[in-house]
């Protein structure tokens, strides 16, 4: 229980407190989203360095934690209602700490893959005004789910550029960015159900506030068949160059990210309320990891007993959350 002590004084930057707490809000369940989103790019590059694919996998791993703590410093007022578990919500920490530590994480992100192919730069840059701009198109019901994937999607192609040279006509490019595009805009939209009534109090506009939860339903379903799709088409365009070894690799991930797509959209449809939520947004997540991790197990078969400790350790994270309602 949060003491009134502990609101008066919030945490001192840099602090033991202030890194549990940051940790917190970095949610480390999510970074595994960002994980596979940054592996999947970096398998496109097949003559990379071992070294410098597990550098940036790292980097990748951890700059979703750096956009979530940014992205909560300008929702407050929704998070207040929604998730008051959360250390800014809380006062555990300061806005403008929090501030600077997420734009010094995500800057130096950003330098530490430039510093693999300097032609990324702008594209980092890119995505981290792209995380800074975010809540004011979440407010507006034409512009969340999409416009925070189309950063996640950019993450897949900042990945695959710092590997190595990629072609924009790539299909397995392509593909790939369609399934994060798509996938990602899915868990977002979903993500909107558990927070209905904070949004509707605050002001948010969101799809589900605006049309109801049937039509966001249908929308839903339309973003899950478009990942799927994506995903396919990546790992077959793959699967052509690397033949038995890609698809005895990418199958099980496949048929796993069928299962959980599936199942994410039949809960969805189930969805009458914010308490409820939680139970469709966890699969939509796992379809997403298993979507990515098809299409770097079909371009790299090697990695697959990787990816499979990946997801391990995605679920075990994931269960150890601080509120099970809040994903």
């Amino acid at each position: 229980m949060t003491t009134l002590a502990h609101i008066a004084a919030p945490a001192r930057l840099l602090t033991a407190r202030f890194w549990r707490d940051y940790v917190v809000t970095m949610r480390p369940y999510l970074l595994f989203v960002s994980g596979i989103t940054g592996i999947a790019g970096l398998a496109m590059a097949p003559d990379a360095e071992r070294g410098a694919v597990v550098a940036l996998a790292v980097v990748f791993f951890l700059t979703y934690g750096f956009g979530q703590a940014l992205t909560d410093c300008f929702q407050l007022d929704t998070d207040s209602l929604s998730a008051p578990y959360r250390p800014l919500v809380r006062g555990a920490l300061r806005r403008e700490d929090v501030l600077a530590v997420s734009l010094t994480g995500l800057l130096a992100s950003g330098l530490v893959i430039g510093s693999f192919e300097p032609a990324t730069l702008p594209l980092c840059g890119l995505a981290i005004g792209g995380l800074a701009t975010y809540t004011w198109f979440k407010r507006r019901w034409w512009g969340g789910p999409l416009y925070n994937a189309w950063i996640i999607a950019l993450v897949l192609f900042i990945a695959a550029r710092a590997a190595g040279p990629v072609s924009l006509g790539s299909p397995v490019l392509l593909g790939a960015l369609a399934a994060a595009l798509f996938g990602y805009a899915n868990f977002v939209l979903v993500g909107y159900y558990k927070d209905l009534s904070a949004d509707r109090a605050t002001g948010y506009r969101t799809l589900p506030v605006v049309f109801g939860l049937p039509v966001a339903n249908r929308v839903s379903d339309g973003f899950a068949v478009l990942a799927f799709v994506g995903a396919l088409a990546s790992a077959t365009a793959s699967i052509l160059e690397t033949g038995v070894a890609g698809w005895v690799a990418a199958s099980p991930f496949a048929l796993a990210a069928g299962a959980a797509t599936a199942l994410a959209q039949h809960r969805t449809h189930r969805v009458t309320c914010d308490r409820d939520a939680h139970t469709a947004i966890s699969p939509v997540v796992h379809a997403y990891v298993f979507l990515l991790a098809t299409v770097a197990a079909a371009a790299r078969p090697a990695w697959a007993p990787a990816l499979v400790l990946f997801y391990v350790g995605f679920v075990f994270t994931l269960r150890h959350r601080p509120m099970a309602e809040q994903i």
